[in-house]
């Protein structure tokens, strides 16, 4: 697609730029490229690892020549905070489908969800979630999950550098997981869920950071729009 003409003071994002971004609660990573590609005007846009709707954090949004480095930003180590609730399950191992198969938990201790932690750090094998976006036969598998067909995945093989429990305040367990790309926080849930025996779910999860990219520096999706209009009105004014 020819790239259409752009505002003078967007320049450099045509050029290409590595943009850090918070993003919302309920976007999906794609409606984040959505918004800027329009915000913005320039066609060579991309964001470098999918958040699913309801988790927060950082997105790195890379433009123009920056898109190149998509993948090497994909393939660095992430850091997530979030919280499992245990006594259940979902089919989507978060709250994006409703939570079945509830379970007593009142015998969970802490050193029982403390010594389980311990499963779960290291080269461990992670069987991806079914409603998700890896495609057999060139469709999302989350299609046909949807429709209640059977989907197989097969598990791979992950590192998860640390996984440290921040709070218990059961049913909710609040972690910060430090993980290889390629690593399902959702899955996490569901299996530690299943490794203590009464079932758990991601209930809220945040990227905090992707290497040395902190979402402590990331900009919201509505400073980053009042920033882009504010480059245009002040390049209009200056140049009327």
């Amino acid at each position: 697609m020819k790239q259409k003409p752009i505002h003078p003071a967007l320049q450099s994002y045509l050029d290409g730029e590595v943009i850090l971004l918070d993003k919302p609660l309920h976007w999906t990573s794609f409606d984040t490229i959505r918004k800027l590609r329009r915000l913005i005007g320039v066609n060579k846009i991309g964001h470098a690892g999918t958040l699913d709707p309801l988790a927060t954090g950082l997105l790195i949004i890379c433009t123009g020549k920056n898109t190149k480095r998509i993948n090497e930003f994909m393939a660095q180590e992430k850091e997530y905070t979030g919280t499992i609730t245990i006594g259940a399950t979902t089919p989507t191992y978060d709250l994006e489908s409703t939570p079945e198969n509830t379970k007593d938990f009142s015998h969970i201790t802490n050193e029982k969800i403390l010594e389980t932690v311990k499963q779960f750090v290291g080269e461990i094998q992670q069987v991806p979630p079914i409603h998700s976006a890896i495609k057999q036969g060139g469709k999302p598998v989350y299609l046909a999950a949807r429709k209640g067909e059977e989907v197989k995945l097969e598990p791979r093989i992950i590192t998860i550098y640390a996984f440290e429990i921040e709070n218990i305040k059961l049913p909710e367990i609040d972690f910060r997981v430090r993980c290889s790309t390629g690593t399902y926080i959702r899955s996490l849930a569901n299996d530690f869920g299943a490794a203590l025996g009464v079932g758990g779910y991601l209930s809220k999860l945040r990227r905090t950071k992707i290497g040395a990219f902190d979402a402590a520096n990331a900009e919201s999706m509505d400073g980053l729009e009042m920033k882009i209009n504010d480059l245009k009105a002040d390049w209009d004014k200056n140049n009327i």
